[in-house]
């Protein structure tokens, strides 16, 4: 089963990328065509992008990464995950 899980990390290279939201995608059974239409972005673009497009457009990398409920975090080179801030107090009520 190791081999179905997604290795999330630091990502170095598109294709890097492109292989780590090609396996989240898969592991949640989406296809192309239902990120294509949730995201407003063409299987073709999404297709290139999985195989590690170097001049993928930026808005619409975000754009796929929110899509399929990812974030890109930015931080120093070797220091731990930084963690989210914390929920702010009294948030929603019930």
């Amino acid at each position: 089963m190791a081999q179905d899980q997604v290795q999330y990390g630091a990502i170095r290279t598109a294709e890097d990328l492109g292989k780590l939201v090609r396996a989240h995608r898969k592991q949640r059974k989406l296809t192309l065509e239902t990120i294509s239409g949730l995201g407003n972005l063409s299987t073709r673009f999404l297709s290139e992008f999985e195989r590690g497009k170097e001049t993928a457009e930026l808005g619409k990398v975000l754009t796929a990464l929110r899509t399929l409920g990812l974030e890109v975090v930015v931080q120093p080179r070797g220091h731990a995950p930084l963690k989210p801030p914390p929920e702010p107090e009294g948030g929603s009520h019930a």
